[in-house]
């Protein structure tokens, strides 16, 4: 039974996480899978996730029920503890409370471990394969470094003349390089793309248009791997199947067929890996993982206090995963199941026993290019698109932790009624939750302006090396996020990733900051989304769209260390600060054009959640209280009455500014200013040729 529609911005209760345990291994320890490819019995159907995210309280909880049913008596009656059982099961809490802190950490250190990486593949045996065709490696060898020399060469050159009258030449030229050598180097392009600790701001602009377009190859080459991965003819699988692919890249190409009918009669998209791509691939894996340890090295070990081969190495696992259409089909798996309890939200199943490495069966989804004109039968269509957009992406991002890589408009689809639908889960990558909690922890931080706390932050987040100096970066942090510039990103009325990232760009080349490839990817991702939004929609705000969302996530996700974190905004040092929770309204005001864009349905809903947290959680409610004690009672009314009145005066003040008389009235008033300034200036340049002819004083006197 589908799920019942839903609203943008209504709630939604906390859905299982699922990953696929390839991918996610090192994060969270799971049971090995018995089957990596179970056959399904209905065509287009989810597979079952072999094992499921597993909280470590749910466990305990689990032991302590056992623990509580094997001491109580045979018929369920549990007698009231004694006060050493009540003191033993006190100390029984504090440890377990203990433990689960401790394995927190420990999760947290392994993410952001900054020279150490859980490797899926080998270098050295990407080095061996390589050298098993020594004629081939130094054929490409040769053509790698001959495109980059000629580059190179004319590098000089083309940066005076872009300096001169500023061109883009040699930033367009580096596109171009990348792009004639092949499918990696395109991938490695769209990375830089989003690495501003790598790449200057010029290039990394131009390279944000590079296309992965490439001519198909022939169809003939593409059903003989259809043949030999199946075993059959195909004949035998589709009904029906397109001659020519409806679209190709540098990694496949992509051809619509029907299922016969003992499958299930469905339309599906078949996805099939371009031949030859592997091997060019490792080849190119083994030049630029040299090339990065012989030039690069003491760069990246001076500026980003890493060495290079640890980027080449991040870089290498996304990729060899892409590669692996596998790997695609447990992507699609997990975020069709992810997303089961969210019709506006579509994903195409995925049928895993008609895949394989080379070949990707999956349902073919309706659609059209998410900025395609006409994409939307009405406004509102498309309103309901950008809301289900930014709401989609944060839940990939704070719920499940496992996000799309490569949100472009190509990958996101749209439906004439507002609904979206992913395509393309090649490139995805995750956030444990360890590192969802700091990256609310580092949010908090910037509110709070404690900027030491936010380099901290950053290190555990795997951006700064283990055991560096912080305060400097402190200090950075400081002078680029300070009051001024994040006032002066939201008060325009759009705040911008773009123009945040922009600000935090300036630190990378004055101190050993590296991103982080999941990041890089996290960055990428919400500048993309944002340029989708800004194209449907310049007036679009991202902060007005989030906020409902983030607000009910925060105040009803069920790990109180997150909801706490709600609080840590308004009550610093255990002192309720009026004047911040003064400063979030303002800043949603800027940033909502004007006003609170709130919905009086939702304000009433976080309400009610915030009551029902309340009640619930001790911890927070003891935080809470202890804040509020901490301020006099005649202050608490005071500022809770000035509260009040600023937020009458946004609500009255949005009213007038949109009614008639408020546009008239501001119409009258800016056509009487634009008079005034006119005849004051027809009137000074009528004054000052007789000031020039009466001599000097002549101009005190007309003063």
């Amino acid at each position: 039974e589908s799920a019942p529609a839903r609203a943008p911005g209504a709630a939604r209760a906390p859905s299982a996480r699922f990953h696929s345990p390839r991918r996610a291994s090192y994060l969270v320890r799971r049971a090995p899978c018995r089957d990596p490819r179970p056959s399904l019995r209905v065509p287009g159907a989810i597979a079952e996730p072999e094992v499921a995210e597993a909280d470590a309280e749910t466990s305990e909880s689990a032991g302590s029920s056992a623990d509580a049913g094997a001491s109580g008596s045979p018929g369920g009656f549990s007698p009231a503890p004694s006060g050493g059982t009540a003191i033993k099961k006190r100390a029984k809490k504090k440890r377990k409370t203990v433990l689960s802190e401790a394995a927190r950490k420990e999760k947290l250190e392994m993410d952001s471990d900054f020279c150490r990486m859980v490797r899926r593949y080998d270098p050295e045996a990407i080095r061996q394969e390589a050298l098993q065709t020594p004629f081939a490696l130094a054929a490409r060898g040769a053509k790698v470094f001959s495109t980059f020399g000629r580059l190179f060469a004319r590098k000089e050159a083309m940066m005076t003349l872009d300096a001169a009258d500023g061109g883009t030449r040699y930033a367009e030229a580096f596109k171009d390089a990348l792009t004639s050598l092949g499918p990696l180097f395109v991938k490695l392009g769209q990375n830089l793309a989003n690495r501003p600790d790598l790449v200057e701001e010029d290039l990394m602009e131009e390279l944000t248009r590079l296309q992965d377009r490439v001519p198909p190859f022939p169809t003939g080459e593409a059903f003989d791997i259809i043949r030999e991965d199946a075993g059959v003819e195909i004949k035998q699988v589709f009904a029906t199947i397109t001659p020519e692919p409806v679209a190709a890249a540098s990694i496949g190409q992509v051809y619509k067929a029907t299922l016969v009918e003992s499958l299930g009669g469905n339309e599906v998209a078949v996805k099939i890996l371009r031949p030859g791509t592997r091997p060019q691939v490792i080849l190119d894996l083994f030049i630029l993982r040299a090339a990065a340890e012989t030039f690069f090295d003491d760069f990246a070990r001076t500026n980003l206090g890493c060495p290079a081969t640890l980027l080449v190495d991040e870089f290498a696992e996304k990729l060899l995963e892409e590669l692996d259409f596998t790997q695609e089909a447990l992507n699609l798996r997990d975020f069709k199941r992810n997303f089961a309890d969210d019709n506006a939200v579509q994903i195409p199943g995925v049928y895993q026993n008609l895949s394989s490495k080379r070949v990707l069966v999956m349902d073919w989804q309706p659609g059209v290019r998410c900025t395609a004109e006409g994409a939307f039968e009405s406004p509102e269509a498309r309103r309901i698109f950008l809301q289900n957009g930014v709401e989609s992406g944060l839940r990939q991002l704070l719920d499940f932790g496992l996000f799309h890589g490569d949100p472009h408009p190509g990958n996101v689809l749209a439906l004439p009624s507002g609904d979206i639908a992913y395509v393309d889960f090649g490139n995805v990558a995750e956030i444990s939750r360890a590192n969802q909690e700091s990256l609310i922890d580092a949010v908090v931080h910037v509110m709070n302006k404690d900027y030491d706390a936010l380099a901290v932050c950053l290190s555990d987040l795997g951006f700064l090396e283990a055991g560096s100096d912080v305060r400097p970066v402190a200090e950075g942090l400081a002078e680029v996020w300070g009051t001024d510039t994040l006032s002066a990103i939201a008060s325009n009325g759009n705040f911008s990733f773009r123009g945040l990232t922009k600000e935090f760009n300036k630190l990378l080349f004055m101190y050993p900051i590296r991103v982080p490839e999941r990041f890089s990817l996290v960055i990428r991702a919400l500048l993309t989304q944002e340029n989708i939004c800004l194209t449907l929609d310049p007036s679009f705000n991202f902060l007005n769209a989030a906020f409902p969302y983030v607000a009910r996530r925060l105040l009803t996700d069920p790990d109180p260390n997150l909801r706490a974190r709600l609080f840590k905004v308004v009550i610093v040092k255990g002192k309720f600060e009026w004047s911040r929770l003064r400063e979030l309204v303002q800043m949603a005001e800027a940033g909502a054009s004007g006003g609170v864009k709130v919905p009086v349905r939702v304000a009433l809903d976080l309400v009610a959640d915030t009551t029902k947290m309340l009640a619930t959680d001790g911890d927070t409610r003891s935080m809470l209280l202890g804040g509020l004690r901490a301020v006099p009672l005649r202050m608490h009314v005071a500022e809770a009455c000035s509260l009040a009145v600023m937020i009458l005066g946004m609500t009255v003040g949005k009213w007038w500014r949109a009614s008639a008389p408020g546009r008239a009235l501001r119409k009258w008033w800016v056509n009487t200013a634009y008079a005034l300034r006119r005849a004051f200036a027809a009137r000074v340049k009528s004054d000052l040729p007789n000031a020039d002819k009466t001599g000097p004083d002549a101009g005190f006197a007309v003063a």
